[in-house]
C-alpha cells in the first residue's frame, strides 16, 4: 500500500504518539490499573472529528419487537429512555481511520500486515474485524486525544490473523468521558430518526460488495447542509458491533439501557443494521444478529463498525432473568490462567452477591465468563460446592451472629433446582466431607454465634449427616462446641474461629475421641474467617484484628483483616500474608478439591478483597507458597466465596489430563463460531454415550443439525452429529478416528451436500475447529491407552443452555416456527464454477469418502434440506451459493458418480409450509418431523436405490 508525502506525515506523528500511549499496561489505560479519573477535555472537544452530538431528548425508543415470528432474542418490544447527550460517528470506521490508528499498536499491526488495501478502497468501512478489535481501537483513539479509556482488561490474544480473539478481564466502565462503540440503544435512537434501508448499499443494489462510506442514496439525495450533518449507512453497507452483549429484553420502560450484563458461557455480542448481503425487507432496525450466533471473536467481510464517545450516567444492564442491575459481576479472568494457579481449569466459584442475598456462581469449565445469580427468596449465606461439583450447600445464618438458621442444598445451575432444606430447628455453616467409607456428609454446627463466651459456646453442638441421592439421612451429633470451620478428614481436628479462635483436639497416640481437649489458640486474642485445610497438613488459616501475637510474628504493624496468618495442628504460626496496599482480606477459605486428596489442596486460598470504602469488592485466589494474588471477580459486595476444583486420584491425575481428555470445546479458542464448537463438543459426547449400539450416523451443518431429529427414525438408532457450518474434511475426520474404529454397529453414513459448501477448503471451517479443540489433539496420542477415563470424561462434561443458540426449542436442537424470511446470500458468486479448483478438491474428497464407504460394506448417501422457496428470485442457490444453474449442474455430477441423493430442497420447488420453516436456509420443529419421516423412509430402500444406480451404469 502507497500513501502520499500528507499521509506519510500523519502516519508519522500517529505511530510516535502512540509508541508513546501504548507503552503503558495491556489494560488499555495510561495510569494505575483501579485509577478512574476524569478526562482531560469535556465534550465540547473539537476533536471529535467525523462525529455529531446527539441529544435524545424525552422521547422513548423501541428495542425489539412483539412480532411473535421473530427470534427469542428480539422479543418483547422494549422501552428505553436515555436521558444524557452524546456523540456519534456519522460513518462507519473506514479502512483508512483503521489502520492509521492500529498501525503502531504491536500485534495488531499483523493485521494491518496481512491486508493489502488497494488506495482507491481506503474510503470504504473496516470489515474482517472482531469486536475486540473494534474496542482496541476505541482505546487507541482515546490514549491518542488523551482521554481515559472505557475499556480496561488484563491481557489481549490475538489469531495469526492480527485479530484480537479475546481480551482477559474485560471491564466496560460507562461512568467515563471515552470514546467507546455505541449501545444498541444509542445506536437505534439514531437510525430510527431516519431508517431506510432502501435507500441503503443492500443486496439489490450493491453488487454484493462494500462501499464507500456515505455514498448511498440516503445521503447523496440530501442537500449539502443536510448531509452534513447526517448519519449514514446506519442501514446496509456494513453490518455493525455494539457495545452490547447480548441480553434478555423485558416488558418495561428501562433507563439508560447498555445492554446484557454479560454474553453468557459463549460471550454472545449484539450487531445492528444489516449489510450488502441483506434485501431491504430483510433489514428491521430491531435485528440484533446475523444468521448464526456472533461472539466478540466473530468476524466477517461484512462486519464493522462506528464510535460513539461520552459517559452514561447510571446504567442499567438487564440479567439473564429479565432483572435489572446497575452492578454487574465482572469475572476477571479466564479458565487457562486459574489453571496455571489451580493445576486445571475444571473450577467453579460460588458466593454471596450481598445486594441481593442470592447465591451467584462461575463455572470456568464451560467458559467463566458469565456470573449466574440464582434468584428466590431465600437469602444465602456460607455456600460450599459439593465434592463432585454439581451441588451448593449454604445456610440461611452468618457466622458471628446468633439466632435460628437453616441449611439448605441445591443443584448448581442456572435455576438452582432441586432444592432441599435439612430437617432440623437450627442449622448453619455447611461443610462437605467425604468419609473414609466413601460417604459424602455434610458438616454442622447448631449456632454461628459468638465463641467468646466458653458457657454459651459449648451449649451448641457439632453434628454430621449423610447426604445422598439429593436427600438428606439422619444427622448424628460429632461433639459439643459449635466448630463451624472444619473437621479434619480422620476427626483428630476441629476449629472455629468466630471471635477466638478455638479447636478441638484429639492427643497424638490416643485413639479415644471422648479425651479430646477443647482449646484456644493464637493467646485468646481476637480472631475470625477461620478455615481448616483439607489435606493432612492440618493447617488452619485466620484474619484477626491486628493482634500482637500476629504483628509480633509478621515482624510488621498492621490493621484488621490486613494479614492472612496460617497456624500448624498445633496452633502455631507458620505463615502471614499481607493484603495489598489500599485493602484487606475477609471471607477466607482453603480452596477445595473434588476428593479431598491429601496430595491436592495445595497452598491456594480463595479471599475477598476489601477496598478503602469498605466495599467487598473483589475475589482473589491467593498461593500461600509465593503470595501471588490473582484477581478472580469484582463487584459492588462480593462475599463468602468458596471455590471447587476438580481433583482426581492419583494415579488418573498422574495419566490423563482433566482438561483435555474428553474436552472437545475450549472456552478460550477464539472460534470465529463458538456455537459450532460447542454444538461438535456435544455431539461428540452423545457419541461416546451411545457409540455400541449407533447404526446410522448423519453428518452436515446446521441445516441438517436442525433438520433430522434422532429419536424420531425408526429403521436404525441414529446420531445426528452435523454441526452449524459443519462440512465434509469435519465429517472424515470423526469418521477415521471416532465413528469407524468404535460404532461397531454402524450401517448407514449420510453427509450432506450443500453446493455452496464445496468451494471452501479445509482451512475455512474444520481447522479452526480442530486446533482450537484440546480433546482431539489429546485423542490422537492417548484414546486407547486412556479409552475409559476420556469417555467418561467425554460423557460427564457440562452444555448449559445459554452455550447454545437462544433460538433452540430448549433441549433440543429444533427450532420455532418463524416463516421463510427474506433469503439473503453472502459470497460473491461470480467465481462459483465446477472448473474452480476448490471445487474440484471437495468434489473428489466426496468421491472418495463414497469409495470408502462402500468398500467397508457401510451404506451412504447425501442429503439436501429444504431452503425457501423464494430463493428462486435470486441469482443464488441458497445462503451460500452459487448460481442456480452452477448448483443444478454440481448435483448432477454426483448422481452421475452414482450417489443416492435424498433432495428435499428439489430447486426450490417442495411442499414445505412456511410454518415449516425458521428463516431461509433452516426448517422448524415441523418442517423438521416432515424431513425426518421422508428420510426414515428412504432409509428403508437403500438396497434399492443402490441397486437402481447401479444398474443404470
Amino acid at each position: 500500500m502507497t500513501f502520499s508525502l500528507g499521509h506519510k506525515i500523519v502516519l508519522f506523528v500517529l505511530g510516535s504518539l502512540l509508541a508513546i500511549l501504548c507503552s503503558c499496561d495491556s489494560s488499555g489505560r495510561s495510569h494505575g490499573a483501579d485509577s478512574i479519573t476524569r478526562p482531560q477535555q469535556s465534550a465540547t472537544s473539537k476533536k471529535f472529528s467525523g462525529m455529531r452530538i446527539v441529544k435524545p431528548g424525552e422521547g422513548r425508543i423501541a428495542l425489539g419487537t412483539n412480532d411473535t415470528l421473530a427470534p427469542a432474542k428480539e422479543r418483547p418490544s422494549m422501552k428505553v429512555e436515555l436521558t444524557y447527550d452524546f456523540y456519534m460517528g456519522q460513518a462507519e470506521i473506514t479502512r483508512r481511520e483503521y489502520k492509521m490508528m492500529m498501525d503502531s499498536v504491536e500485534v495488531p499491526a499483523k493485521w494491518n500486515q496481512k491486508r493489502k488495501f488497494t488506495l482507491d478502497s481506503l474510503n470504504y468501512p473496516v470489515t474482517n474485524v472482531t469486536y475486540y478489535d473494534a474496542v482496541l481501537y476505541v482505546n487507541a483513539r482515546s490514549k491518542f486525544e488523551k482521554y481515559d479509556t472505557a475499556y480496561t482488561y488484563k491481557s489481549a490474544t490475538f489469531n495469526e490473523e492480527g485479530n484480537c480473539t479475546g481480551l482477559e478481564g474485560l471491564v466496560f466502565h460507562p461512568e467515563l468521558d471515552a470514546y467507546r462503540l455505541p449501545t444498541e440503544a444509542e445506536w437505534v435512537l439514531v437510525a430510527s430518526r431516519r431508517w431506510n434501508p432502501e435507500k441503503g448499499w443492500n443486496a439489490e443494489n450493491s453488487g454484493h460488495g462494500l462501499h464507500v462510506v456515505c455514498t448511498a442514496d440516503e445521503v447523496s439525495e440530501l442537500d449539502s447542509a443536510a448531509r452534513d450533518s447526517a448519519f449514514c449507512d446506519m442501514a446496509g453497507n456494513a453490518l455493525e458491533w455494539v457495545n452490547d452483549w447480548m441480553g434478555a429484553f423485558v416488558d418495561s420502560v428501562v433507563v439508560n439501557y447498555v445492554g446484557g450484563s454479560d454474553g453468557g458461557s459463549i460471550g454472545e455480542k449484539v450487531v445492528k443494521g444489516g449489510s450488502y448481503n441483506d434485501k431491504p425487507k430483510g433489514m428491521k432496525i430491531y435485528n440484533r444478529g446475523d444468521i448464526y450466533t456472533v461472539t466478540g471473536s466473530s468476524r466477517a467481510d461484512y462486519v464493522g463498525f462506528r464510535v460513539a464517545y461520552g459517559k452514561i450516567p447510571d446504567a442499567l444492564w438487564v440479567n439473564g432473568d429479565g432483572s435489572l442491575t446497575s452492578s454487574r459481576v465482572n469475572v476477571l479472568t479466564k479458565a487457562s490462567t486459574l489453571g496455571t494457579v489451580l493445576g486445571t481449569s475444571k473450577a467453579k466459584l460460588a458466593f454471596r452477591n450481598d445486594l441481593t442475598g442470592n447465591l451467584t456462581y462461575v463455572d470456568f469449565a464451560i467458559g467463566g465468563t458469565s456470573a449466574v445469580e440464582i434468584r428466590d427468596t431465600l437469602t444465602v449465606y456460607h455456600p460450599e460446592i459439593s465434592p463432585n461439583g454439581k451441588l451448593v450447600a449454604f445456610c440461611t445464618g452468618l457466622e458471628g451472629i446468633d439466632g435460628k438458621s437453616q441449611v439448605y442444598v441445591r443443584h448448581l445451575n442456572p435455576s438452582g433446582s432441586n432444592l432441599v432444606k435439612l430437617n432440623a430447628e437450627s442449622a448453619a455453616i455447611p461443610r462437605w466431607r467425604v468419609l473414609e467409607n466413601g460417604d459424602t456428609v455434610i458438616v454442622y454446627v447448631t449456632s454461628a454465634g459468638n465463641n467468646k463466651d466458653d458457657a454459651s459456646f459449648k451449649s451448641q453442638s457439632t453434628w454430621q449427616v449423610k447426604f445422598a441421592n439429593n436427600r438428606f439421612g439422619t444427622p448424628q451429633k460429632l461433639f459439643d462446641g459449635a466448630y463451624h470451620d472444619g473437621v479434619s478428614k480422620d476427626g483428630r481436628l476441629a476449629v472455629t474461629g468466630a471471635r477466638l479462635l478455638r479447636a478441638r483436639v484429639v492427643p497424638s497416640g490416643s485413639a479415644d475421641a471422648e479425651k479430646a481437649l477443647d482449646t484456644v489458640w493464637y493467646g485468646g486474642e481476637q480472631a475470625c474467617n477461620a478455615s481448616l485445610s483439607r489435606d493432612n497438613s492440618k493447617r488452619t488459616l485466620f484474619l484477626d484484628f491486628g493482634g500482637k501475637t500476629g504483628k509480633e510474628f509478621a515482624g510488621t504493624d498492621y490493621g484488621t483483616h490486613e494479614m492472612l496468618l496460617v497456624v500448624d495442628s498445633t496452633g502455631t504460626l507458620v505463615r502471614g500474608i499481607p493484603a495489598p496496599a489500599g485493602t484487606s482480606f475477609d471471607h477466607a477459605e482453603w480452596v477445595a478439591r473434588s476428593d479431598n486428596s491429601p496430595k491436592l489442596s495445595s497452598d491456594v486460598a480463595v479471599v475477598t478483597l476489601v477496598n478503602g470504602e469498605g466495599a467487598h469488592s473483589k475475589i482473589a485466589l491467593l498461593n500461600l507458597a509465593d503470595s501471588a494474588l490473582l484477581e478472580v471477580a469484582s463487584g459492588m459486595e462480593l462475599w463468602h466465596p468458596n471455590m471447587w476444583v476438580y481433583g482426581s486420584s492419583d494415579a488418573e491425575r498422574n495419566s490423563v489430563s482433566a482438561d483435555s481428555a474428553g474436552v472437545y470445546y475450549d472456552p478460550e479458542g477464539g472460534y470465529e463460531y463458538a456455537t459450532s464448537a460447542v454444538e461438535l463438543a456435544s455431539k461428540m459426547s452423545k457419541f461416546w454415550s451411545v457409540y455400541k449400539d449407533v447404526e446410522y450416523v448423519a453428518f452436515g451443518s446446521s441445516m441438517t443439525l436442525n433438520a433430522l431429529i434422532d429419536d424420531s427414525v425408526k429403521t436404525y438408532k441414529t446420531l445426528n452429529m452435523s454441526y452449524t457450518l459443519g462440512d465434509v474434511f469435519g465429517a472424515i475426520y470423526l469418521l477415521k478416528n471416532y465413528v469407524l474404529p468404535y460404532a461397531s454397529s454402524l450401517k448407514v453414513v449420510s453427509m450432506e451436500l450443500t453446493p455452496g459448501f464445496l468451494f471452501h477448503l479445509e482451512e475455512d471451517m474444520w481447522e479452526d475447529l480442530y486446533d482450537n479443540s484440546p480433546g482431539f489433539a489429546y485423542d490422537e496420542k492417548h484414546l486407547d491407552a486412556q479409552f475409559d477415563a476420556i469417555v467418561k470424561s467425554a460423557t460427564e462434561q457440562e452444555f448449559t443452555k445459554d452455550m447454545f443458540s437462544s433460538s433452540y426449542i430448549e433441549g433440543t436442537y429444533l427450532l420455532p416456527s418463524a416463516g421463510w424470511k427474506e433469503p439473503t446470500y453472502i459470497d460473491d458468486i461470480a467465481w462459483m464454477y465446477t472448473t474452480n479448483s476448490h471445487f474440484k478438491v471437495d468434489f473428489e474428497t466426496f468421491k472418495g469418502l463414497k469409495k470408502n464407504m462402500e468398500t467397508l460394506g457401510i451404506k451412504f448417501f447425501v442429503n439436501i434440506t429444504p431452503r425457501s422457496p423464494m430463493y428462486r428470485e435470486t441469482e443464488a442457490y441458497d445462503y451460500f451459493g452459487p448460481r442456480w444453474a452452477v448448483a443444478e449442474s454440481i448435483i448432477s455430477m454426483f448422481k452421475e458418480s452414482g450417489f443416492i441423493v435424498f433432495d428435499e430442497y428439489r430447486m426450490g420447488e417442495h411442499d414445505y409450509t412456511d410454518d415449516m420453516a425458521f428463516n431461509a436456509t433452516h426448517l422448524s420443529e415441523l418442517g423438521a418431523r416432515q424431513y425426518t419421516a421422508r428420510l426414515d423412509s428412504v432409509l428403508t430402500k437403500l438396497d434399492s436405490l443402490r441397486a437402481e444406480l447401479d444398474a443404470k451404469k
